[in-house]
């Protein structure tokens, strides 16, 4: 690592600045230990540090996690360029399907390489191998789950994705020298009661909660989604690593004081644990660095005082076809339209999800569902108010996602994904772009037909526009949040 780079990096461990946390970790040689640039504990020297862009890199060079500031708890890293690297969607599965049993090849498969070329290419950037990775991971997910669960070490092994129990206490107790039970019983955190386990994920500050709060509100699916007391709260339909399908409900809340978004999940969902976590960061932007986007987007503001505001997150999905039927039922209607659309179909054909929250009632219609209706799609969505165009739409894409024919995930590679969306019959650029902003989480989408974005910026012509909107690359999808916002 160059001389500089560790000069900068100690620097920001000495002011414990938290825009770099996540970016790397700090070995210190005389603990043994690793830890965020955050940490609270006494700065070390700098000829004890060393540094790591990765907690798995920390732990294969023999440091194991810090129990004060837990590495488990730094948030992700963004993408930034419009085509997301190999690499990262690597990563992004990895940490996603840790806790599922998928093997690497399968992963590699998904990605549309070799499990060797997956392999030589991870290490390059990574500097550990995709095993150890995958380790890691599922080493610091259950480290989060002994710390501030109930669970059994057992339950806490099957749910971190560990093969046997024995395993996990053999490769816990190698790593981090403590026995599961050990590190439990050290652990002074607040536990999970009442049949719910409370997690939490960290993120970079600042977090504008409540604006994400707002949007998500305005567009919150009844049945679905509900906001309660400051606190997003939805059903949730996954499908395990067995193919079976669980039901259950999940509620997600903030902790400003930390620094971290509380996940409180239903027990029944522990077997799909991961795949959960996963799509809760991605819904809740929690990869972003929001200082690296207000260096560029901070200029709006000469246009507006006020037009963008730093902590801004770009809001993401939890269910990428639910968010695509969405976004096709929203075409050239209001939001509020849209939304009572959708709630017509969640209670005609969403699976009923017993939650005993009030306003949490149905999943959202699958795929499988969609595509197995008898008769023309028109027959079914057309006593909802659905015109039978967006209805044929609806179908197609329910038979691509089934049929695995686009990648609508985060990570995605958008420039190909948009014109597979664009293919089927109506969907135009607006559709594709709030698809791949919203379902693939890439950064730099621009709806520039967009009746908000239009309104933001009046009475400036669409070229105008578009020329404005060059200057605001690669973040043109934070843009188009601060200009609804605005509105």
């Amino acid at each position: 690592m160059a001389r500089d780079e560790e000069r900068i990096w100690y620097a920001a461990l000495k002011a414990k600045d938290a825009r770099f946390d996540g970016h790397f970790f700090v070995g210190v040689a005389s603990t043994g230990i690793y830890c965020r640039p955050i940490c609270r504990a006494k700065l070390p020297k700098p000829e004890n540090c060393t540094f790591y862009t990765t907690a798995a890199a920390a732990e294969q060079a023999g440091f194991r996690p810090c129990l004060l500031c837990r590495p488990e708890r730094a948030p992700g890293t963004a993408p930034v360029d419009a085509s997301v690297a190999l690499v990262h969607r690597a990563k992004v599965l990895l940490e996603e399907n840790c806790g599922s049993g998928l093997s690497l090849d399968q992963i590699a498969d998904h990605l549309g390489c070799t499990g060797r070329h997956m392999r030589r290419v991870f290490s390059a950037a990574y500097h550990v191998t995709p095993v150890q990775y995958l380790q890691t991971c599922r080493l610091l997910l259950a480290k989060n789950l002994l710390t501030d669960t109930d669970l059994s070490v057992i339950d806490v092994a099957m749910a971190a994705g560990f093969g046997s129990l024995r395993r996990f206490n053999d490769l816990f107790k190698s790593q981090y020298r403590l026995a599961p039970t050990a590190l439990r019983r050290q652990s002074s955190s607040a536990k999970s009661r009442d049949n719910a386990i409370v997690l939490a994920l960290g993120y970079r500050p600042p977090y504008q909660w409540r604006q994400m709060l707002d949007f998500l509100a305005q567009r919150a699916i009844p049945g679905v989604e509900t906001i309660i007391d400051g606190a997003y709260l939805r059903t949730v339909h996954l499908v395990g690593s067995e193919q079976q399908h669980v039901y259950g409900w999940v509620r997600v809340g903030h902790r400003p004081e930390n620094n971290v978004l509380t996940v409180t999940v239903d027990s029944s969902l522990l077997p799909v644990l991961t795949q959960l976590l996963a799509r809760i960061r991605h819904l809740f932007d929690l990869f972003c660095d929001p200082h690296a986007v207000y260096e560029v987007l901070g200029a709006m503001n000469a246009i507006r005082p006020d037009l963008c505001t730093l902590g801004t997150r770009l809001p993401g999905c939890f269910d990428p076809f639910e968010m695509a039927v969405r976004a096709v039922l929203g075409q050239q209607i209001t939001v509020k339209a849209a939304r009572t659309l959708a709630a017509r179909l969640v209670a005609t054909h969403g699976a009923p999800v017993a939650t005993g929250i009030a306003g949490l009632t149905h999943a959202f219609p699958s795929p499988q569902h969609v595509i197995t209706l008898d008769g023309p799609i028109d027959g079914h969505l057309g006593p909802l108010g659905i015109t039978g165009a967006r209805a044929r739409t609806i179908l197609e894409l329910a038979r691509a996602m089934a049929r695995e024919e686009i990648d609508f995930t985060f990570g995605a590679e958008p420039e190909r994904e948009m014109k597979k969306l664009l293919a089927i019959a109506g969907i135009g650029p607006w559709t594709a772009q709030y698809i791949a902003m919203r379902g693939m989480g890439w950064p730099d989408a621009f709806p520039e037909t967009d009746f908000g974005v239009k309104k933001a910026l009046a009475p400036r012509s669409a070229k105008e526009i578009s020329a404005l909107a060059e200057t605001w690359r690669p973040w043109r999808s934070y843009a188009t949040v601060n200009l609804w916002n605005s509105l």
